[in-house]
This record gives C-alpha cells, sequence and structure tokens, in this order.
C-alpha cells in the first residue's frame, strides 16, 4: 500500500509531497484570456492523463454535473503601517470582529505592544492621517487591532494580497477576482475559478451543466506551509463559510439522483465535505471549518475537481491527493513539467474525474 494512502491514523511524512519545480514555471501574471490556459485531465480510475486547454472543459462534463463555485471576493486586505519606534509593519486584515475591532496578521509582530498605535501609510509611504491600535497578540500569532474608518482606510491605503511567489505588481487588480466573486471576506482568490468567464459558464449551462454557488472566506492559513514532519499533526487556520438554500436544494438533488458534483477549487470542496452531514437540514448553514484533507480522507460528496498546480508540502497538495491518490498526482505534476505548464495561482489548471 501506497503509505500516503493509508488509514488517517498513521504518520504521514511531508516529505512525500514535495516534488522540485523549476522556478520559471512559476506564473507571474494571469493570461490575457482567462479561457486560455492549458488543462490536465486527470483519471481518477486509471491514473492516465490527457493533456488540453480550458476552453476545451465543457468536452469533459455533461448533462447533470453540478459545479460549484465559491463566490467569495478579495478585498485590499494588506495595509503598510509604521510603528512609532519609526519601524515599518505589514498587516494583513483576517476577520472584522465588529466595534471597529481586526483579527489580524502583523509582520514583525515579536516587539508589539499592547496599546501601541500604528500609522497607516499610503503606497508612497506617506501617512494618510489613519491609525490602528494594537488590542493584544494571541498564541496563535494573530493580534487584534482597533481600525477606526476601516472601509475608508482599506480603499484609500489598502492593498490586494498576492502570494508571495509573485514578484510583478498586478496591472489589472480584477483578474485577481473571480467572474462570480460576490461575498467579500477573502485574502485570497479561489484561483481554480480564475478560468472561467461568463461566456463560458452560459456555455455550460446550456449544455446542461448546473452551477451552485458557496461562499469559503479564505484566511491566511492558505499560505502556510507545512512545517513538521508528520504532515497529519498541522492544523489548519479556521474559514468562515456560508451556504444558502437554493445551493443545498441542488446538493440534495444531484446527490439523490446520483449526478456528479465537481468542485471548482480546494476551498468548494472543502466546504461541501464540512457541511456534508448537514446537508438535509433547511438553509442557510454557516460557521467556520478548519477541515483538514489528507490522504486516506472519506469524501463524502465530492466527485471531481478543478484546480491548479499547487505548491509541494502544501495542504492544497494533500487534499488533490487524498481525492486522486498521490502516487498518480505526483506523476500527473511531473508530465505537467515536462510539458512546460504554468504553475501556482495565475497558472494552469488540472480536471479531475
Amino acid at each position: 500500500m501506497n503509505p500516503a494512502d493509508q488509514n488517517q491514523s498513521t504518520e504521514l511524512p511531508i516529505s512525500l509531497f514535495d516534488y522540485e519545480l523549476p522556478e520559471e514555471l512559476i506564473a507571474q501574471e494571469p493570461l490575457a484570456d482567462r479561457t486560455a490556459s492549458r488543462l490536465l485531465v486527470l483519471d481518477r480510475a486509471t491514473g492516465d492523463c490527457v493533456h488540453t486547454h480550458f476552453a476545451a472543459i465543457d468536452q469533459w462534463l455533461r448533462r447533470g454535473d453540478l459545479l460549484v463555485v465559491n463566490d467569495t471576493r478579495v478585498f485590499p486586505a494588506r495595509l503598510m503601517a509604521q510603528r512609532e519606534t519609526g519601524g515599518g509593519i505589514e498587516l494583513l486584515l483576517v476577520q472584522d470582529l465588529g466595534g471597529d475591532v481586526w483579527l489580524a496578521m502583523a509582520r514583525p509582530s515579536r516587539r508589539l505592544k499592547h496599546g501601541e498605535e500604528l500609522s497607516i501609510l499610503q503606497s508612497d509611504e506617506s501617512g494618510d492621517g489613519f491609525s490602528a491600535t494594537v488590542v493584544d497578540k494571541q498564541d496563535d500569532g494573530m493580534i487584534r487591532i482597533e481600525l477606526p474608518d476601516a472601509l475608508e482606510v482599506l480603499n484609500t491605503a489598502g492593498q490586494v494580497p498576492l502570494p508571495g511567489y509573485i514578484h510583478r505588481p498586478l496591472e489589472q487588480v480584477d483578474r485577481y477576482q473571480t467572474v462570480y466573486a460576490r461575498e467579500t471576506g477573502s485574502v485570497a482568490a479561489p484561483t481554480a475559478g480564475l478560468h472561467f468567464t461568463d461566456a463560458k459558464m452560459d456555455q455550460l449551462r446550456s449544455m446542461g451543466v448546473e452551477i451552485a454557488s458557496v461562499t469559503l472566506h479564505v484566511g491566511p492559513g492558505t499560505f502556510q506551509p507545512v512545517k513538521v514532519e508528520d504532515a497529519r499533526q498541522h492544523t489548519m487556520h479556521a474559514e468562515r463559510y456560508v451556504v444558502e438554500e437554493p445551493a443545498l436544494e441542488s446538493l440534495r438533488r444531484a446527490r439523490d439522483e446520483g449526478r456528479r458534483i465537481i468542485a471548482v477549487g480546494t476551498t468548494s470542496c472543502r466546504t461541501l465535505e464540512a457541511i456534508s452531514d448537514q446537508l438535509d437540514q433547511p438553509g442557510p448553514i454557516s460557521g467556520a471549518t478548519a477541515l483538514y484533507i489528507t490522504p486516506g480522507f472519506d469524501f463524502q460528496l465530492v466527485d471531481g475537481l478543478i484546480t491548479n498546480f499547487h505548491l509541494p508540502k502544501s495542504t492544497l497538495l494533500l487534499l488533490v491527493s487524498a481525492l486522486a491518490g498521490r502516487e498518480p498526482v505526483l506523476r500527473a505534476y511531473g508530465e505537467a513539467i515536462a510539458h512546460r505548464y504554468r504553475f501556482f495561482s495565475f497558472g494552469d489548471a488540472m480536471l479531475i474525474l
């Protein structure tokens, strides 16, 4: 038995999910046409791969399939600030806790003090009169800050937080949003959805593919690598989700009729599996999930997945391996590298069926 596919109770060395990626294959910007990306189709049953393009994804879908997308919207959550001592600090807002208080990540955070005032900087590093006050520091590395006039601050000084492996500024900020983004609250885009256009979604609907929306607000945990040798000891950050009644009804019908449920992105996948035991409850269903999907996981709803190519030793690669098997996934990644696919957030796509 493949050691990565054993029961969840066994140790799972993260080294099993490592691979070598040439740096030049990390996509630094999106393609001009969202649907122009390449698509690798991986057959879960056989491990076979087919190389095609995302524009042809309709050839792999069929009438009755239910695509589930994540309609979260990225907000300009990154703020640059200056401490009272003159040192610079970067803030990543994670969640509005109400009463002008926000949960945030700060870098560096070690010397921050309770009650310290931080001056918010504009993009030209000038002050603009806005400030934030440190409320407290938490054990998980997060801090709470008081940020009056947060909406105005974000609109004037906030930046869209791109992953650290993207080194070029994004000329069109809306290219880091899906065309169906509706509910503001994420610090990162559900990037599998970046390949869709309104026209492609209309085409899929016209051929009988059903599309439902869930909301999971992507938190900073999506950037966190697995740092422990036993991957099962990694702890996920909780992320907030909402699934409205129309989506629940679509999921119930698809499940009861035996139709394929295909998640668009790992965030949609995690949301579906997190609510699988609540599916027959009336909606909306909301909460926070820290569901961590690793090989050995028993999928209850998801039959297929549209996703991008993920970082080595990442929780996202573990999730994909849970669905399709570690060895088939790493073989597919090897083929993608050999065929010069583009990797990560602005890269090419993978369809697992």
